[in-house]
C-alpha cells in the first residue's frame, strides 16, 4: 500500500500500480461499451491511497480517484457522475478500500490482526450509485471491479524483485555488522 513511514516507496508498490493500471483500462473498456458506462475499481488502502492515486495518475482515463485522505459526501459524487455521463455518456471511479468509510454503519469488529474491520466502500458504491440513478429515471450501467487478491498475488516485477533483493542484501550486511537494533 506504500504506507510504511520514511520511505519513499514500499516494496511490491510498483507491482501493485501496474496491475491496478490493468484493472482501470478493463474498467473504462466496459464503461465505454455501454450507455451511461460506470466502471467501478476498488484498489487496496486501508488508510492511503497511494495505489489508487498512482494508478490514476498512470492512467489517463480515470475521472473520479476517491482516497481515505480526501473525504467526500454521496451526493457530491452522484451529482458529479451525473454531470460526467450527461457530458460523456460514461466514467470511471477508482476508489482506495478505505475511503468512503464514514458514510457506512461501522461494526467496530476487528480482524485477526487487531484492525477495525472496514465496510466494503467498493459494495455500498456500487448499490448505492445504482439506487440513486434509478431513483432520478436515469439508466447507468454499471462494471464493478475488485483486483485485490489478483494484485496481492502476482510476482514481482524486476524493480521490485530487486529492490527485495538489495533490501535483503541491507540487512544481512547489517546484522554481520553488528547492527542488530
Amino acid at each position: 500500500d506504500n504506507d510504511i513511514s520514511y520511505i519513499q516507496t514500499s516494496f511490491g508498490f510498483e507491482t501493485a500500480v501496474s496491475e491496478a493500471r490493468r484493472a482501470t483500462n478493463a474498467a473504462h473498456i466496459e464503461a465505454t461499451g455501454a450507455k451511461n458506462g460506470v466502471g467501478l475499481v476498488k484498489l487496496m488502502g486501508r488508510d492511503s491511497g497511494f495505489i489508487a492515486g498512482y494508478s490514476a495518475l498512470a492512467d489517463t482515463d480515470v475521472n473520479f480517484c476517491l482516497i481515505p485522505e480526501s473525504h467526500f459526501t454521496l451526493d457530491g459524487l452522484i451529482t458529479a457522475l451525473r454531470e460526467r455521463l450527461e457530458r460523456r455518456g460514461h466514467a470511471v471511479i477508482v476508489v482506495a478500500e478505505g475511503a468512503g468509510q464514514e458514510l457506512m454503519q461501522a461494526s467496530g469488529d476487528r480482524d485477526a490482526s487487531g484492525n477495525l474491520r472496514y465496510g466494503d466502500i467498493g459494495i455500498f458504491l456500487r448499490d448505492r450509485i445504482k439506487q440513486q440513478f434509478k431513483a432520478i429515471g436515469m439508466e447507468v450501467n454499471l462494471k464493478y471491479i475488485d483486483p485485490s487478491y489478483m494484485i496481492r498475488s502476482l510476482p514481482a516485477n524486476a524493480r521490485d524483485a530487486a529492490f527485495c533483493l538489495l533490501l535483503g542484501h541491507s540487512a544481512v550486511h547489517a546484522g554481520m555488522a553488528g547492527k542488530t537494533d
